[in-house]
């Protein structure tokens, strides 16, 4: 199984519009950006904009979203954030992956993180901030898999009761 990070490309519209309704759903969201009244082009340019740091807001830095891919197939994304501002300095961090249910427990979140880790140190982020929820054994895992270390547990907010912050060195 190899797991690849690329852009999103044309021909991933109806797949990854389908999955990222699953996402919603899930309580996630795949496409990170994607309004409904968007066309594919236009979310296309605006991850373009993105890698280029343009039009940064409280949810959005210079950074870089990614589809995960095994043997053509769309089995996730990685966001990776190459600055963080004041939102993902405290809650989002430097990297964010989601792993579509289906593709889940199969070592792809792990494999997703450590390719998102190379394109963070490419463009000289480190060390990596990571969070996520205290009861989200799932992802805390994949973290301390990553060589991520328990900087804190904060408390949390309306959709998590606590958080962890980690550093990958």
């Amino acid at each position: 199984m190899t797991l690849r990070l690329r852009p999103y490309r044309a021909n991933d519209e109806d797949v990854a519009r389908r999955a990222h309704e699953v996402s919603l759903g899930d309580g996630a969201q795949l496409l990170l950006g994607l309004e409904p009244e968007m066309t594919w082009a236009e979310f296309l340019q605006h991850n373009a904009d993105q890698r280029l740091g343009l039009h940064p807001s409280t949810y959005r830095v210079r950074g870089e979203q990614l589809a995960a891919e095994v043997n053509g197939e769309l089995v996730g994304r990685a966001s990776v954030r190459f600055e963080l501002n004041e939102f993902f300095a405290t809650r989002g961090g430097h990297i964010g992956y989601y792993v579509r249910p289906e593709f889940r427990r199969r070592g792809y979140a792990t494999q997703i993180l450590r390719r998102a880790l190379v394109v963070a140190r490419a463009e000289g982020v480190g060390p990596v901030l990571m969070y996520c929820g205290d009861s989200n054994v799932g992802s805390f895992t994949v973290i301390e898999r990553c060589a991520g270390v328990l900087d804190a547990v904060l408390d949390g907010d309306d959709e998590h009761d606590r958080w962890r912050r980690y550093w990958i060195l």
